[in-house]
C-alpha cells in the first residue's frame, strides 16, 4: 500500500512537472494570463507530491517491506534503524529519488518567495526548473523505479553494503545532493535571465542566495565525505583522487567561482556574460557527477555500479540540458551587454583572476578524471594519481591563493597596489619566513612548504579587511567572508603539515608487544572476538601513551558482516591538539603475530576543521545576504502601502 502511494505520488509529480513546462513556456509565448497564473502553484504541489513520494520509501525501508525489490535488494530485517533509513539513499534509485525531491522542493521555495524579478523571467526560471526535473522524473519512472515489486516477496534482505553503514550515510549525500540540487535552482535562473533578456544585478541578486546555499552544503557534504573515508576505510589518507571524490569536488569550485562572480554582478553590475556562463558550468559539473557515479564505467568504493542502459539514460539527460542551455546562451549572448568596466588593479580584477584560476583547476581536476576512462575505451590502462593532481593543481591554486590575500583589501572599480602593500607587509613577511624555515630543515618537500607558507600568510590576511572598522557594525557578510579565507588557510595547513610530517609503521606484532610511532607508544594486549548487530569481528585491545602521559584505551577492529557478506577495516582514532593517531588491525600471521598498521598525522583535523570554518563563513554570508533581501522587500512593500493608502 505504501509503495503503490510513493509510485503514484511520483507519477502525478511527473506530470505536474509537464504541465509547469507546458503552461510557462506557453505563457511566455502568448502572455496567457490563465496559464501564467498556473505556474508557481503548481511547482509547489509538485515539490510536496515529490516528498510524498520520497516519504513512502523512507517508510517502506523502515518496516523492511521485501515485496519492495530496493528494499530487498538493499536491507535486512536484522540491520540497525539507522542504516535501515538512511538506506533509503544509499543506493542508485534512492538517491535518484531523493535528488528530484531536492529538486521539487526547491522549484517550490523559488515559486513561494521569489518576488524580486520581474514575472517573464520567472516563469522562464520555472519552466526550465520543469524541464531539468522532467528529465530526472522520466529517468526514475522508465529506467529506475524505486517501487519496483517482487512477486513473491523475499523471504530476507541481500544487506546494505557495508562500508556504507555507517553514521556519514545518513548525512554525506543529503547534503551533497541538497548542494547539487541548488546548482540546478542557478542553472534555471540563468536560462530564464538568458530566454527574457534580463541578465542583470536584479538577476544576481535573486540567484545569490541559492548559490550561496548550493555552496554552503556543497562544503559540508565533501568535509564530510573527506572525513568518512579517512576514518572507515582504513587506508589513512583523507582525499585519494578518486573519480567520485572528483566528481563533488569539480561542481564545487564552479560553485566557488559563481559565488564571487554573482556577488560582483550584484554588487557592480559586471561580468554578466561570465555569470550566466558559470550557471551553466557548475551544474554541468553536476550532471558529469551523476554520469561518472551512475553509469557503472568507473570503480569506486562509493559508486553505485549499474547497467550501461541506465548510463546511457544520464548521458542523454546531459546532453539535452547543457546543450540545451548552452544553444540558448549562444543565441542570446549578443543580448548580454559587458556590464560596468573595472581596471585589472581592483577587487573586481582579483575575483576575475581567482575565478580563472578555479576554472583552471577545475580543467585539471575534469581532464584527470576522464583521461583514464577515455584510454580504457581505447583498449589503455592508465592511472592519474596525486604525482598528476597535486603539482598541475598547484599552478593555479598558488597564484590564486596568494591573490585570495591580496583581493579584499582592494577598492572597487579601481585601486593601487602600493596602497595595500603596507597592510601587507606582516603576512607577507611571516609567510616568507615560515617558508623558508622549513625549506631550510631539507626533510619537507617543495609543496608542504609552500602550503605551509601560505597557510601561515593567509591566516593573517584573511582578518585584514576588519582593520580599521568597529566590530559590531560590521555586516554579516564581511564576517563570512572573514572566517571563510580563515578557514581556507586552516584546512591548507591541515593537508601540508599531513604532507610533511606524517610517520607510519606497518609492523607485524604479539599481544605483549610495544610499538613506537613519532611520539607515541602503543601496546598490543591482546586481540579478542566480539559481536555486533549484524557483524562480528577481531578487536584489537591497545594502550596508546603519548610520551611519558597517560596510557588511553584503543579498539582497532576487523568486521565481517554477513548480509551482505563483506570485510571491513574500523580504525581507531586518537585526537589531541596537535595530531591523531591513527591505528588498523590487520591479518594474522602463520606465526602468530598480528599485522598494526599506525600512522601519527601531525595537525591533520586541522583539514576538516578549516572546512567547517569554511562552510560557517558560508552561513553567515547566508544568513546576512537573505535578512538584507527581507529588509529591502518590506522596504518597498511598505513604501507601496503608504502610495495606496496616500491613492486613497
Amino acid at each position: 500500500m505504501i509503495a503503490s502511494l510513493g509510485l503514484a505520488a511520483l507519477w502525478m509529480a511527473a506530470a505536474l512537472a509537464a504541465l509547469q513546462l507546458v503552461a510557462g513556456g506557453l505563457s511566455l509565448r502568448g502572455g496567457n494570463p490563465a496559464l501564467a497564473g498556473l505556474v508557481r502553484p503548481v511547482a509547489a504541489v509538485q515539490g510536496l507530491l515529490a516528498v510524498l513520494s520520497f516519504a513512502a520509501l523512507v517508510i517502506v525501508f523502515w518496516q523492511t517491506d521485501l515485496s519492495v525489490k530496493l528494499v530487498a535488494m538493499n536491507s535486512h530485517s536484522a540491520k540497525p534503524l539507522l542504516y535501515k533509513i538512511a538506506g533509503s539513499w544509499g543506493n542508485h534509485e534512492g538517491s535518484m529519488l531523493l535528488w528530484v525531491t531536492i529538486m521539487g522542493l526547491a522549484g517550490g521555495f523559488v515559486a513561494l518567495i521569489e518576488r524580486r524579478l520581474p514575472e517573464p523571467t520567472m516563469l522562464a526560471t520555472l519552466a526550465a526548473q520543469a524541464f531539468v526535473s522532467l528529465g530526472f522524473y522520466a529517468f526514475l519512472l522508465i529506467s529506475s523505479n524505486p517501487f519496483e515489486r517482487l512477486s513473491p516477496a523475499a523471504p530476507e534482505g541481500q544487506g546494505l553494503n557495508p562500508l556504507l553503514q555507517d553514521p556519514g550515510l545518513a548525512f554525506h549525500p543529503p547534503t551533497l545532493y541538497i548542494g547539487y540540487v541548488g546548482l540546478s535552482v542557478a542553472f534555471s535562473f540563468a536560462v530564464g535571465a538568458l530566454l527574457t533578456r534580463e541578465v542583470g544585478p536584479a538577476f544576481a541578486r535573486a540567484m545569490r542566495p541559492w548559490v550561496l546555499g548550493a555552496w554552503l552544503f556543497l562544503t559540508i557534504g565533501i568535509t564530510a565525505g573527506s572525513y568518512w573515508a579517512y576514518y572507515e576505510l582504513g587506508w589513512g589518507g583523507w582525499w585519494f583522487w578518486d573519480p567520485v571524490e572528483n566528481a563533488s569536488l569539480m561542481p564545487w569550485l564552479a560553485a566557488t567561482a559563481l559565488l564571487h562572480s554573482a556577488s560582483v554582478l550584484a554588487s557592480r553590475n559586471a561580468l554578466r556574460a561570465w555569470t550566466v556562463m558559470l550557471g551553466v558550468v557548475a551544474f554541468s559539473m553536476s550532471m558529469v557527477g551523476t554520469f561518472l557515479v551512475r553509469s557503472g564505467i568507473l570503480t569506486s568504493v562509493h559508486a553505485f555500479a549499474v547497467d550501461p542502459e541506465r548510463g546511457s539514460f544520464i548521458l542523454g539527460l546531459l546532453v539535452i540540458n547543457i546543450g540545451a542551455a548552452l544553444l540558448v546562451f549562444a543565441l542570446r549572448a549578443a543580448s548580454v551587454t559587458e556590464g560596468e568596466r573595472f581596471a585589472l588593479t581592483s577587487r573586481e580584477g582579483a575575483l576575475v583572476f581567482n575565478n580563472v584560476m578555479l576554472t583552471g583547476t577545475l580543467g585539471i581536476v575534469l581532464i584527470g578524471t576522464l583521461y583514464p576512462l577515455v584510454a580504457e575505451a581505447m583498449g589503455l590502462k592508465v592511472s592519474v594519481g596525486p604525482p598528476y593532481f597535486n603539482p598541475m593543481g598547484a599552478v593555479f591554486v598558488v597564484p590564486m591563493l596568494v591573490v585570495l590575500a591580496v583581493g579584499p583589501l582592494l577598492r572597487w572599480r579601481r585601486d593601487r597596489l602600493g596602497r595595500v602593500a603596507r597592510m601587507l607587509a606582516v603576512p607577507g613577511l611571516l609567510a616568507i619566513g615560515v617558508g623558508a624555515w622549513f625549506a631550510g630543515s631539507g626533510f619537507v618537500g617543495v609543496l608542504p612548504v609552500l602550503g605551509l607558507a601560505l597557510a601561515a600568510g593567509l591566516a593573517v590576511a584573511s582578518f585584514l579587511p576588519l582593520a580599521g572598522r568597529k566590530l559590531r557594525t560590521v555586516k554579516l557578510p564581511l564576517w563570512g567572508m572573514v572566517v571563510a579565507h580563515f578557514g581556507v588557510a586552516v584546512a591548507l595547513f591541515g593537508m601540508a603539515a599531513d604532507a610533511a610530517f606524517t610517520t607510519e609503521r606497518l609492523v607485524a606484532a604479539r599481544a605483549g608487544q610495544t610499538v613506537v610511532v613519532g611520539p607515541w607508544k602503543v601496546f598490543l594486549r591482546d586481540v579478542v572476538p566480539i559481536a555486533g548487530p549484524n557483524w562480528t569481528a577481531l578487536q584489537a585491545d591497545m594502550d596508546a601513551r603519548y610520551k611519558d602521559g597517560p596510557a588511553r584505551d584503543i579498539h582497532p577492529q576487523a568486521r565481517s558482516f554477513w548480509a551482505p557478506p563483506q570485510g571491513t577495516s574500523e580504525s581507531a582514532l586518537v585526537t589531541r591538539w596537535n595530531g591523531q593517531l591513527y591505528a588498523v588491525l590487520g591479518e594474522q600471521a602463520e606465526d602468530g603475530r598480528w599485522q598494526l598498521r599506525l600512522w601519527w598525522k601531525p595537525f591533520v583535523p586541522m583539514i576538516w576543521y578549516g572546512g567547517l570554518l569554511i562552510a560557517l563563513g558560508g552561513l553567515l554570508a547566508l544568513i546576512g545576504r537573505v535578512a538584507s533581501d527581507l529588509r529591502r522587500i518590506f522596504a518597498r512593500e511598505k513604501i507601496a502601502y503608504r502610495r495606496q493608502r496616500q491613492g486613497r
